[in-house]
C-alpha cells in the first residue's frame, strides 16, 4: 500500500541550557510519517519521547532540522501561525486531562469549536462524545468522571476538529491496565477513521500490542524503528 507523507522530520535536535552546559533532548531524529500510520515512540523516560511529540506538534520549536506537515515547514512559521496549524489539522491528548473544572465534558469539547467560529460546535461535540462513549456523560463536570472518563473526554476535545494527525503523550500514564486497554482500542478504532495517530509511551505491555509501526528513542536518538504490519486505513 502506497503512503503519502503527512509528516516529515529532517535532521530534527533539540539542545535546552542546562547547569552542566547544553543539554540535547532530541538528537539529529528524521522521520517519515505516512497517511493512516499507527505508531507508538517508545523509550524510558527522558529518552526524548514528549519533547519530540511537542516539536512535532509545533509546540516547541527544534534548535536545527525542520518539521514539515502536509509538507509545510512549521520552522518557518511564527507561534501564531503554528497555532492556526494546529488548530485546523493536529489534536494532541497529555497524560494530564487539562480539562477546565469549570466546564462541562460537553463544554470542554466544544471549547477548541467555539475558538474557531464554529457554528455547530454544540452538535460536533455532542456526537463526539456519543463516539467515545460518554453520550450519558455530556453534562457532567471533570471532579464527576472518572479517569478513564476524563482522557476520553480529552481524546474527544483533540478529534473534535477531525484533524488528520493526532499525537498522545502517555495518554495512559494515569490509568489502571484495564482502563488503559480501553483507551488504546477507542485510539485504534479513531485510527480507522483515517487519522494518523502517534503515540509515546514507556509502558511495554501497550508498545508490544502495537501491530503496526514501533519507533524507540534512547538519549534523544532513535535506535529503532520497525514496522510490524501494513499501516492505516484498508490494510
Amino acid at each position: 500500500m502506497t503512503r503519502s507523507t503527512v509528516l516529515k522530520a529532517e535532521n530534527l535536535s533539540k539542545q535546552v541550557s542546562s547547569p552542566e552546559g547544553l543539554l540535547t533532548i532530541v538528537d539529529d531524529v528524521s522521520l517519515d510519517i505516512g497517511a493512516g500510520e499507527s505508531i507508538a515512540i517508545a523509550g524510558p523516560s527522558g529518552a526524548g519521547k514528549s519533547t519530540l511529540l511537542a516539536l512535532l506538534a509545533g509546540l516547541d520549536v527544534p534548535t536545527r532540522g525542520r518539521v514539515l506537515l502536509e509538507g509545510q515547514d512549521l520552522t518557518q512559521l511564527d507561534e501564531d501561525g503554528r497555532a492556526r496549524v494546529r488548530a485546523q489539522r493536529v489534536g494532541f491528548v497529555f497524560q494530564a486531562f487539562h480539562l477546565i473544572p469549570a466546564l462541562t465534558a460537553l463544554e470542554n469539547v466544544m471549547l477548541p469549536l467555539e475558538l474557531g467560529g464554529r457554528s455547530d460546535a454544540r452538535a460536533a461535540a455532542t456526537e463526539t462524545l456519543a463516539e467515545v462513549g460518554l453520550h450519558a456523560r455530556t453534562g457532567h463536570y471533570p471532579r464527576q468522571l472518572s479517569g478513564g472518563e476524563q482522557q476520553r473526554v480529552a481524546i474527544a476535545r483533540a478529534f473534535v476538529n477531525r484533524p488528520f494527525l493526532l499525537l498522545c503523550d502517555e495518554p495512559t500514564g494515569n490509568l489502571d491496565p484495564d482502563t488503559s486497554q480501553d483507551i488504546m482500542l477507542l485510539l485504534e478504532r479513531i485510527n480507522r477513521t483515517g487519522t494518523t495517530v502517534l503515540m509515546a509511551t514507556h509502558d511495554h505491555s501497550i508498545v508490544d500490542s502495537m501491530r503496526r509501526r514501533v519507533i524507540e528513542l534512547d538519549m534523544g536518538q532513535v535506535v529503532r524503528d520497525e514496522a510490524r504490519a501494513v499501516y492505516g486505513v484498508g490494510r
